[in-house]
């Protein structure tokens, strides 16, 4: 049986010249970058971008990465921060969750859904759509929490905060996902009751 070989094991294989293992760290890590990448976007050819970018910047910031935390925590930083860069270079316009033409927007999903086998959705896909409406940093948590499985510590690491503040905002944002499941669900709940 094949021993699989640890990120830092392969990041050791890099920095001694073999570049070419650095494809397996991609691989290994490019799901959850680019699901982080698009959280943030929400846009999947920027999240594409985002991620391509994170990783160029890693491989070529790979020599000052110090063995203190995880890899993943470490590449999760860059793709937080170059997600927080390309949005302030984009500038993207937001709109309130409350704004009329936006509830309008969800209302036109949700019957679309509905036409269109609505019962047949799986709960994943529910709460992906959820969490692409919540704001980017608590999107983010909830990513790297649920989906990345990382501690508070790991996550206030990586998004430079405390693990208390991360404990508060994690709440936070469980309870702000909670209401825009209720509001994409409320049909849904109408016919249970």
């Amino acid at each position: 049986m094949e021993q699989k070989i640890t990120d830092l094991a392969l990041i050791q294989k890099v920095l001694n010249g073999e570049t070419d293992q650095y494809a397996l760290l991609v691989k290994r890590h490019q799901r959850f970058v680019f699901t982080l990448a698009l959280r943030f976007s929400k846009n999947r050819e920027d999240a594409e971008e985002i991620a391509q970018d994170c990783f160029v910047k890693a491989y070529k910031a790979l020599g000052t990465f110090k063995q203190t935390a995880k890899f993943s925590t470490w590449l999760y930083t860059i793709t937080y921060t170059t997600s927080m860069t390309f949005l302030r270079k984009k500038r993207l316009d937001t709109t309130s969750i409350h704004d009329e033409d936006t509830v309008l927007q969800l209302e036109n999903q949700t019957s679309a859904f509905n036409a269109s086998g609505y019962e047949k959705q799986d709960s994943h896909a529910f709460l992906n759509m959820a969490i692409t409406q919540l704001l980017p940093d608590d999107a983010a948590i909830i990513t790297l929490f649920y989906k990345g499985e990382q501690s508070l510590e790991e996550i206030g690491e990586t998004l430079h905060m405390a693990p208390n503040t991360i404990k508060v905002k994690l709440h936070r944002a469980r309870q702000r996902l909670k209401e825009k499941l209720q509001y994409l669900l409320k049909d849904e709940v109408k016919e249970l009751l």
